[in-house]
């Protein structure tokens, strides 16, 4: 392509969204590029209700696609395809994909993190259905019922702390004998009563009618299978950043997240990162949009410095 884009997003979640929506409204030409499915992990989620403002019975995909509407709107381009490098030798940085290239003046990455899935059969047919991933957003969902949460590091131990806020019974199911979490989280979980701990026992099967109804547990040391009710299963056993297109390219953390400083900067000038992907102390939707908005003013002050 001969056309020069003042933004090229990539990603179009939540944050890429939010970006290509401000972006286009302060009169830069942008495009969105993404290889999947728009919208992101949001668009997979059943009800989001914790987005402020949100349009009526929310739902990821609808609230995603509000999003879209809105950018396209103000004259954003989208397109679908996948980044695989990049040429950033001169002023003008050009994104290589798998067919063809995009060249613009300055490029957000907002390509998110994707969920450690479990693997164990009736994961996929329950998502959204009984299994989550996230429970800030669906904790209310389980008001006074039982829920297992998978996982033995701060995240799970955290979020079923969180959870006994709504559930009833919150049952954690990890595959060792001790937590990977620090002791001072670990402690405040086992203190809970509603907290009961499945220690050496892993997920073998997710099944329901349409929704969760309970879990096959194995007991890895045993062998032992047991038939194990619930009425909803959280998930926690670690996020892997989409960042290994840039690796090599900015500085990324330990985990493979893109450092950022407050105004989504990346280590190379005219690159910026939102959402999922950087370095964030939330993943939400609404710190995906933020970060989005912030990203797209900052390469808007980048491209009015450089490019006048």
């Amino acid at each position: 392509m001969d056309k020069v884009y003042d933004v090229a997003i990539i990603g179009g979640g939540p944050a890429g969204l939010s970006a290509g929506l401000y972006a286009s409204r302060g009169r830069l030409n942008t495009v969105i590029i993404e290889k999947g499915k728009w919208g992101g992990q949001a668009a997979t989620t059943e009800e989001l209700e914790n987005f402020p403002g949100s349009i009526e019975n929310p739902t990821g995909p609808k609230l995603t696609e509000r999003m879209r509407e809105q950018a396209k709107a103000f004259g954003t381009d989208f397109l679908e395809g996948e980044v695989v490098g990049f040429d950033l030798n001169d002023k003008i940085k050009v994104l290589k994909l798998k067919e063809g290239e995009v060249k613009a003046k300055a490029i957000i990455i907002a390509t998110g993190a994707q969920q450690v899935n479990l693997g164990a059969p009736g994961e996929d047919t329950f998502r959204g259905k009984g299994v989550s991933y996230c429970a800030t957003c669906d904790a209310d969902f389980f008001t006074e019922l039982e829920v297992v949460v998978v996982g033995g590091g701060d995240a799970a131990v955290e979020e079923a702390i969180y959870l006994t806020k709504f559930a009833d019974k919150v049952t954690i199911v990890h595959r060792r004998d001790q937590f990977r979490a620090a002791k001072s989280i670990v402690e405040k979980a086992l203190a809970n009563e509603k907290i009961q701990v499945m220690w050496d026992s892993v997920v073998e099967e997710i099944y329901g009618d349409g929704i969760v109804e309970g879990v096959k547990l194995k007991n890895v040391k045993t062998g032992e299978i047991t038939d194990y009710r619930t009425d909803g299963v959280f998930i926690f056993i670690g996020t892997r950043p989409v960042s290994e297109f840039v690796k090599g390219i900015v500085d990324l953390d330990e985990k493979g997240y893109i450092i950022t400083d407050s105004e989504m900067k990346t280590s190379v000038e005219g690159i910026f990162a939102a959402g999922d992907v950087r370095n964030t102390p939330l993943r939400q939707v609404i710190t995906a949009a933020a970060d989005g908005a912030v990203a797209a003013i900052s390469a808007e002050k980048y491209i009015d410095k450089y490019f006048g």
